[in-house]
């Protein structure tokens, strides 16, 4: 049995299909399965974990906020001494708060994998970015700051390998797509994949959460997104790592790919956005 905690989530979600298709008995860990699991409740993580050899641990909203470090040290205390032994951490690059989680996970006698990663290509069209996308304009507080954006395909297939595959033990994979992009960039790249306009602008930090109370997202994600915005997008993060060649044999997907399919698929499309 493999749980994946976080099930529902971009990652968590691709890691449960490609579990059930290799075969492996799999848990769902999300406040609406059965049995619940809630990060907020510690009494629900026990009867999730039982009788698992293996969890992927992704923690919401995310390991920079408060609290995340003690919960993760917590978590994989239980599950080690209840004989889940091998824990893969969904974890931030460039996140000093994420990788004092991760610290703990190493010291807590489990066979440990880290997976690191920071923006995904499918925050465009599997989050807050999609309805702006569909709509053509895309505002952010991002700047001329470059990133690697990595793909939650490839994320899903190194948590995969390390949960059910050996030599992964101990190891922390930096994952990345194969090239730099700018928001603006990567804007252009949805929009030659679409074949219509879609603009990119950048705005200041406060107008961007303003936008985001008025769409009723919830505070945490607003106070996340402007650290990760602020702090993590500050050109620390702006190069590309070999986590995906490592743990995989391959090269990563590229963004250009991610467009096109995601296009393809109507991601875009202003039904499915509003559906979302």
């Amino acid at each position: 049995m493999t749980l994946v905690v976080g099930s529902t989530g971009k990652t968590g979600r691709r890691v449960m299909e490609r579990l059930e298709a290799r075969g492996v008995p799999v848990r769902a860990g999300s406040r609406s399965a059965d049995p619940p699991f809630d990060w907020d409740d510690e009494a629900t993580w026990e009867p999730a974990l039982r009788c698992a050899a293996a969890a992927y641990v992704s923690f919401f909203p995310d390991l920079a906020v408060p609290g995340a470090r003690e919960a993760i040290a917590a978590f994989s205390k239980l599950a080690v001494e209840g004989g889940t032994r091998r824990l893969v951490l969904l974890s931030g690059r460039g996140e000093e708060e994420a990788q004092r989680a991760e610290e703990v996970l190493q010291r807590s006698g489990a066979e440990w994998t880290v997976v690191r990663c920071s923006w995904l290509m499918q925050n465009f069209s599997e989050s807050y970015f999609a309805e702006p996308v569909a709509a053509g304009e895309l505002a952010l507080p991002a700047g001329d700051v470059s990133e690697p954006f990595v793909d939650a395909d490839d994320i899903a297939d190194v948590a995969v390998a390390a949960l059910t595959e050996g030599g992964h033990a101990r190891q922390v994979y930096e994952l990345t797509g194969p090239r730099l992009l700018t928001f603006a960039e990567a804007v252009e790249e949805i929009a030659r994949a679409t074949g219509r306009p879609v603009s990119y602008e950048p705005i200041p930090m406060e107008a961007f959460a303003s936008a985001l109370a008025e769409q009723d997202v919830p505070p945490e994600v607003v106070g996340l997104l402007r650290y990760l915005f602020t702090e993590v997008l500050d050109g620390r993060n702006a190069r590309v790592a070999d986590g995906v060649r490592r743990a995989l044999g391959r090269e990563p997907r590229d963004f250009r790919d991610y467009s096109r399919k995601a296009a393809a698929d109507g991601a875009w499309a202003a039904s499915r956005v509003a559906g979302r």
